[in-house]
């Protein structure tokens, strides 16, 4: 898993992909947000776009597959998350997943206030950049060691930006 330098085009590129899903989705697509590390500003990356669309209906985005395949993207299914329809595009070279999730689901916000919190903390965002760079050299040809290797950062950061909401309050 080779992790890129922060590309300021990346946001550019999500603007693109959010009305072309919101054109071709409308009747389903509530709201459309930039996750992922690509979504925060100065730190290493995949360069893989995570889109995370809240809908109103996960059985019409199974209906809606056809749409998803005319925009280049193919359904996953749940790909090993329940209550979630997922997409990718690119193929081998994949330049964006989406996420679907029905509104009100607790991994919305989860995903938000992790961006959110290394948007607001770049000393956190930092040490997970530094992390990833460290997994992708250790792991380049093994994505599963390379995503595991985040996971106590990832399960520690969703907890302090828990906190972190909560103290704002």
């Amino acid at each position: 898993m080779e992790v890129w330098d922060y590309n300021p085009e990346w946001e550019r590129e999500f603007l693109i992909e959010k009305n072309r899903l919101l054109h071709a989705l409308e009747e389903v697509a509530i709201k459309i947000h930039h996750i992922g590390s690509t979504a925060i500003p100065g730190i290493k990356a995949k360069p893989i776009i995570d889109i995370l669309m809240e809908v109103t209906s996960l059985d019409e985005m199974d209906e809606l597959s056809k749409e998803m395949k005319g925009l280049g993207y193919e359904a996953k299914g749940e790909n090993g998350i329940k209550g979630r329809r997922y997409f990718q595009k690119g193929g081998e070279e994949r330049s964006h997943h989406v996420h679907c999730y029905l509104e009100g689901n607790e991994e919305i916000k989860r995903h938000l206030l992790f961006r959110d919190y290394l948007r607001a903390f770049p000393e956190k965002a930092l040490e997970y950049s530094e992390l990833k760079e460290k997994l992708s050299a250790q792991f380049l040809y093994d994505p599963e060691k390379y995503v595991n290797g985040k996971s106590e950062f990832v399960r520690r950061t969703d907890k302090d930006a828990w906190l972190w909401e909560n103290n704002k309050r």
